[in-house]
């Protein structure tokens, strides 16, 4: 797969998917496994919905 996550981007969805997980345990609710989404693009820096895009946030140095 084509990095097309940058850092930034991957902090953001990381801290995102945390605090989505943590709503979902305090009002416990089923609602807070939807953190699983940008908790996986986060780490694998890989998005598909960029990819029907064409969006890139990575550098051109991480792209493989």
């Amino acid at each position: 797969m084509i990095c097309n996550v940058g850092h930034t981007d991957s902090i953001v969805r990381i801290t995102l998917s945390v605090t989505i997980a943590g709503l979902g345990l305090y009002f416990q609710s089923w609602w807070g496994l939807i953190a699983i989404v940008p908790l996986a693009t986060g780490l694998s820096l890989f998005c598909p919905i960029y990819k029907i895009f064409g969006l890139i946030t990575c550098s051109t140095k991480s792209v493989q």
